[in-house]
């Protein structure tokens, strides 16, 4: 019929205005409700214990830094040169090492919690540990440039952690470059300590070798009645004296053979005879003292100083109560649209 109302609607149907009026009926439990929760944000951002974020910024160690490290290495020693790079990577790797977090946690961590917090579960307490300190890329664009952070409520405490843990990566980093090098050392050592035993065996046969050359030549001398060696004048006694070797030792006579081969029998050493004995033996001494001091090398830079945090990170007040408005509001609407749906349907005719 024309004097209904233009508009109807089914039983299911809701009229828009008829739902703003709804709500704006509520207006006093919607600002209630966005009030009330607002200022349990309020408290929440003012009472909640702030957290702050100490960081510290590690790159590799200069040339110098790592000098030491080379004494004795390169040219014809046989060993390869350390660059930054190597000793570097070896930092990084214990920088990154689940060994060296676990033994932060165990020796750091632990022991700076509550008595009563450090008798619970070890891996709720690893696993809270693991959002407490954090090992990144500092940026994209520099791979080799690494940030340590540390977030706690103390920010003196932050601070010493990302200290104390950079420090302990490179005690261990140190450590195992020394390790390498006085390995190499001693590799390097114990070849040179074999060649020289090889030579001076190899001396001891040449003399055995030697007084049994001569031992024959005695013999022949003997045999011929050659005790001195023949006087040859003009040009020929330099080429037959030259000649005395091998086959015509003979020639140097009876007595000369006899006081050679004594001589050979009652040598004290044949190091003397060994050529570059000495040289190797100085080497092997070196490279078997080799010692170098774990202060005299580094295999990481700390990029700037460690400035204690003034600003927490969190909570982020105006974020939580800008949040809190927000929810409060969405909270009060909600809560006035069930109590309108509510008394429509308690309104609707009874069938």
């Amino acid at each position: 019929m024309r004097n209904e109302p233009e508009r109807r609607y089914g039983d299911d149907e809701i009229d828009l205005f008829e739902l703003v009026e709804g709500l704006w009926k509520q207006k006093v439990l919607i600002i209630l409700t966005t009030v009330i929760v607002t200022a349990a944000a309020v408290a929440y951002a003012l009472l909640a214990t702030p957290i702050y974020e100490a960081k510290v910024f590690v790159q590799p160690p200069s040339q110098n830094d790592v000098a030491q490290l080379n004494y004795g290495r390169g040219g014809d020693s046989g060993l390869s040169m350390l660059g930054v790079k190597d000793v570097y990577e070896i930092y990084l790797r214990h920088l990154q090492s689940e060994s060296l977090r676990r033994e932060f946690f165990r020796s750091i961590y632990l022991p700076s919690l509550p008595e009563d917090e450090r008798k619970g579960s070890q891996d709720v307490l690893y696993g809270r540990f693991e959002n407490v300190l954090a090992v990144s890329v500092a940026a994209k664009d520099t791979p080799s440039r690494f940030v340590v952070r540390a977030n706690g409520p103390d920010p003196q405490q932050a601070a010493e952690w990302v200290v104390r843990y950079v420090e302990m990566a490179g005690q261990r980093g140190v450590r195992e470059v020394i390790k390498d090098v006085k390995a190499d050392a001693t590799i390097k050592a114990n070849n040179l300590e074999q060649r020289i035993s090889a030579a001076r065996e190899s001396a001891r046969k040449q003399r055995e070798d030697q007084i049994a050359q001569l031992t024959e030549a005695l013999r022949v001398a003997k045999s011929i009645g050659l005790e001195k060696p023949p006087i040859i004048s003009n040009n020929l006694s330099r080429e037959v004296s030259a000649g005395m070797d091998g086959a015509l030792t003979y020639m140097r006579g009876s007595k000369a053979i006899e006081a050679e081969i004594n001589n050979l029998r009652t040598r004290g050493s044949d190091d003397p005879f060994v050529h570059n004995l000495r040289q190797q033996e100085e080497a092997a001494a070196f490279y078997r003292g080799l010692d170098i001091g774990q202060g005299v090398v580094q295999v990481f830079r700390q990029d700037g100083a460690i400035e204690l945090p003034d600003k927490p990170i969190k909570p982020r007040r105006l974020i939580i109560v800008l949040l809190g408005s927000l929810a409060g509001g969405v909270l009060g609407v909600g809560l006035a649209l069930i109590l309108h749906l509510r008394s429509k349907v308690k309104a609707r005719p009874k069938l």
